[in-house]
């Protein structure tokens, strides 16, 4: 399966729920990867599939592009950055270009029938950062947005539309790592 906006296609990996589906986790990759090689990572953590009785698991794949870090290099990177550092300006302009593509993505479980905010977000690494993007910035009324081993720039956009007085989430995850719980519950 693949979501498009306008000449950008992500290919996606889907595990689906074992019962009736009622709620939607877009789980990003990080840097470098693929929907397919987080789904595999989390299968191997897990000793299973990350599945669910009535969530179905996303796992889209970046699409290849310049990836500055790498000396313009192609990479399956949501975004580009200047440098690997908190001290560095975002790239917000392909940032953006990304949210826009990750919409398309929500709009398509919208259209299947799922309300949005039975939509959670998520990443690992630079997908776990794309994800605060997504959700604070275009998608504040999603069921929720989680991050694993990831960080923003210390003058990120994300913490404009942050509400006041709340902080980053940090998300650790205990030995052994098959502890995950999601709060969307079964029916609605």
């Amino acid at each position: 399966m693949a979501a498009t906006s306008g000449s950008v296609c992500l290919q996606r990996c889907v595990v689906s729920p074992a019962g009736r589906h009622s709620a939607s986790l877009i789980f990003l990759h990080g840097s470098g990867d693929s929907g397919q090689g987080l789904k595999k990572w989390i299968k191997q953590v897990l000793n299973q599939d990350l599945t669910f009785q009535h969530i179905k698991v996303i796992y889209p794949t970046a699409p290849p592009r310049p990836y500055t870090p790498l000396k313009g290099r192609l990479s399956n990177v949501w975004f580009d950055r200047f440098k690997i550092s908190n001290d560095c300006p975002e790239h917000l302009e392909s940032i953006d270009v990304m949210c826009q593509v990750l919409t398309d993505l929500i709009d398509d479980e919208i259209k299947s029938g799922i309300k949005k905010n039975r939509i959670l977000v998520g990443g690992f690494s630079m997908g776990g950062c794309m994800a605060m993007h997504l959700a604070y910035r275009s998608h504040q009324d999603v069921a929720g947005v989680f991050v694993l081993s990831s960080f923003l720039s210390k003058t990120s956009a994300v913490y404009q539309r942050m509400p006041r007085g709340s902080h980053p989430g940090l998300c650790c995850l205990s030995t052994p790592p098959a502890v995950w719980h999601l709060s969307i519950p079964q029916n609605e």
